[in-house]
Parts: structure tokens; C-alpha cells; sequence
């Protein structure tokens, strides 16, 4: 198969803050807003709290294109952000931000969600990374869907990019999960024998009243609605650009190989789901430095391991997908750390100083800002596995 045979998007969530307190931005200027939709107005989306926005690729076919779409929109959206003094952040959660102080985006369809949810939706402070990749045939996209679950871990401890909450060290290193899942239809989907089972699923919930559509469904991982796509959810968004096209890469080559391997996960069980949802816990607790429970062997397998034995599978797809560059680079997260290693060494660094707690959140912001504006992979500092 060729390469444009797996078209994909990518979209990632940014947080905004203000340049001189490092602060989340409570009030978006309507200013800064018709700069950002005039420079793009195709990519921009408002997200549900005010704090927070969203950008989309258009579609690629190469990961070339992914890398020149999202860089084009850090660096403009950076630049204009600066203009109306504020930062622009890539990461799970905003490390000093106050849940109870944001106020909510206007529109129609946030005002019912914010109706529904009521504190949850101004908890829903947390900012992610989307990867779709086309699959045409529904059963097929649902299929993959389930199948994908055993790798959802890998998908996520390279992503992390959370460890701070409320301007506390949470201890874990994707703390984002862990609040997105005071929200209802969140975590793992259910083990769907095919694409009739997901739609009686989701005609009841519609029919009922629960939902609207599936939209409304905030799994980790799922089918879209308006697309035929199978959209990855369980990513943190990431602060360097490369680890963002690293996984977008894994993602794609997963799906390629479990359309090509349709026996492969064929069979889980219900004690298949409980063990990815296990990984996933380890992932959020440990990021890169703890292990996934492996079912087959019955043993705790470390995180570096289990991604090269994954990489050495999709080395074919990542030939015929062109990403074979993108697909290594994950490799280098694993030996120099995520968002989430860098960020607890820089707060450590600046709070031992003089200057404390408050030091080292600021010195974490600066960071994060520098990393998204740059865009590329340019290391603030040396390599921190163990650093956790």
C-alpha cells in the first residue's frame, strides 16, 4: 500500500498564558482571537475554556507536510500570542493553573457541555494531542479500534507532559488522564465485536437523550464523527514538535500493521482490557521509568523494551509509510526524557535557588513557551532518564 493510503491530521491543544505573571490567561482579548483566525482561518478552533486553543493539520500524506503545517502554527500562534502579551504552552496541564478561576468559552454547543458537566467542565482544564488516520471501512476502523489497546500505554508514556496540577508536583508524570476522567464516556472503549455493536451503542445513547451524537463520546482512543478516521486521544499534547510527529508516526504505523495483521489482538478479553487499563495507570504514574504487565509472559516489562520489540514489528509500515525517521525519534524520547522528565528537573533546578515554589513554576512556564515557540527539538538541557 502507498503511503496516501493512510491520510492523517494531526490536532493539538495549547494553553495561553500571561508574559509577565506566567499565569493561565483567565479572559482571551476578542483581539488576539481575530489575529489568531486571520492568520488562520482554516487551522484555529476555540476550545472550551477560554485558556485554551486548537489547531488542526490539514490533511497529509507524508509526515513532512505534519511537520510543516504544525510548525507554521506554533511559531505564527506564538508570535501573536506575544503581541497581546501572553505565552503560548504545549503540555498536558498548565503547571500553576487554578481550575476554579477559568470562565468558559462562548458558543452553543460549550454552554450545553458546561450545562452537563457542571464543575467537571471547569476542571477540564487539560490540553491534548490528537492523531486521525483514515480508514475507510468502518469495520475495519472499529476492529483496529479494539486492537489498539494493548499499545495505548506505549502511546501515552511517551507523550507525558503533565506532572504538575493546581502548582503542585502531583508525583505522576500525566496527571492529565487522571482529571480527564472525572468526565463521563472517557477512558478505554469497550471491547466492540464490530461496527453494528459500537452503532447499537451509540443509537441508544442518542435515542435516549444521553448525547447528542458520538462526538460525545471522549474515549482514549475512537472513531470520528466526521470523518472516516480512527482518532488517537490518550496523547498528552507535547511540548517539542518532534515528539509530537514521533508519535503521530508510531500511531499511523500501528494502524497500518493491524490493518495488514487483522488476527493480531483478535482475541482479548475482558482481562486484556484490564491490563491495558493497568499500563495505563503505570504510564500516568511512571511515564518512561517504570514497566507495562506484559499478558503473554506474565511479567512487568520496561518501557524501552517494549517499544523496541514494537518498533522492530513496524519496520515494513514504516518503510511504505515514508516515516521512517519520525518512527526512530522515539527511541530518543525514551533516552532523553519527556516534556514531563525536563519540566520536574527545571522545577527542582530553580527551586532549590533562591526563590522557591514560585521560582520553579515560572521557570517551568519559560521553559515550556521557548519549546513550543521553537518548535523543533532543541534540548534545554542534558539527558534526564531517571530524572523522575
Amino acid at each position: 500500500m502507498q503511503s496516501k493510503a493512510y491520510r492523517f491530521g494531526i490536532e493539538e491543544e495549547y494553553f495561553l498564558s500571561e508574559s509577565e505573571s506566567r499565569g493561565i490567561a483567565r479572559k482571551i482579548s476578542p483581539r488576539f482571537i481575530e489575529a489568531a483566525q486571520a492568520a488562520f482561518p482554516n487551522e484555529l478552533q476555540r476550545e472550551m475554556l477560554q485558556s485554551q486553543i486548537e489547531v488542526a493539520t490539514p490533511v497529509c500524506e507524508s509526515m513532512a507536510q505534519a511537520r510543516l503545517s504544525l510548525s507554521r502554527l506554533r511559531s505564527g500562534l506564538a508570535a501573536i500570542a506575544l503581541d497581546h502579551d501572553m505565552l503560548l504552552l504545549a503540555c498536558g496541564t498548565h503547571p500553576s493553573a487554578a481550575w476554579a478561576r477559568q470562565r468558559a468559552t462562548e458558543a452553543r454547543r460549550y454552554d450545553g457541555i458546561m450545562r452537563d458537566l457542571q464543575m467537571l467542565g471547569s476542571r477540564n482544564q487539560l490540553c491534548g494531542l490528537h492523531v486521525h488516520v483514515e480508514v475507510p471501512d468502518e469495520d475495519q476502523r472499529i476492529g483496529i479500534m479494539v486492537r489498539m489497546l494493548p499499545y495505548l500505554p506505549l502511546l501515552l508514556a511517551l507523550s507525558t507532559s503533565s506532572p504538575f496540577w493546581q502548582g503542585r508536583r502531583t508525583g505522576l508524570m500525566g496527571y492529565r488522564l487522571c482529571a480527564y476522567a472525572e468526565l463521563p464516556r472517557t477512558g478505554l472503549p469497550e471491547l466492540f465485536t464490530d461496527a453494528a455493536d459500537y452503532h447499537a451503542y451509540v443509537e441508544t445513547m442518542v435515542a435516549s437523550g444521553a448525547i447528542r451524537d458520538s462526538s460525545f463520546i471522549w474515549w482514549s482512543i475512537r472513531p470520528s464523527e466526521k470523518h472516516p478516521t480512527l482518532e488517537l486521544r490518550v496523547a498528552d499534547s507535547c511540548t517539542k514538535l518532534d515528539d509530537t510527529l514521533a508519535i503521530a508516526a508510531l500511531y499511523r504505523c500501528l494502524v497500518r500493521h493491524l490493518a495488514r495483521k487483522p488476527a493480531l489482538n483478535g482475541k482479548l478479553t475482558a482481562a486484556s482490557r484490564a491490563i491495558a487499563a493497568e499500563n495505563i495507570w503505570r504510564a500516568q504514574r511512571y511515564g518512561l521509568h517504570g514497566g507495562f504487565v506484559c499478558e503473554s509472559r506474565r511479567a512487568m516489562r520496561p518501557v524501552g523494551e517494549v517499544l523496541d520489540e514494537v518498533l522492530a514489528m513496524l519496520t515494513e509500515d514504516a518503510a511504505a509509510l515514508g516515516c521512517g525517521a519520525d518512527l526512530a525519534a522515539c527511541r530518543g524520547i525514551v533516552a532523553g526524557g519527556t516534556s514531563a522528565d525536563m519540566q520536574l528537573a527545571i522545577f527542582e533546578e530553580a527551586r532549590a535557588g533562591s526563590g522557591g515554589q514560585e521560582a520553579g513554576l515560572r521557570a517551568v512556564v519559560d521553559w515550556l513557551a521557548a519549546q513550543t515557540r521553537a518548535g523543533g527539538s532543541g534540548q534545554a538541557g542534558t539527558t534526564l532518564l531517571g530524572a523522575a
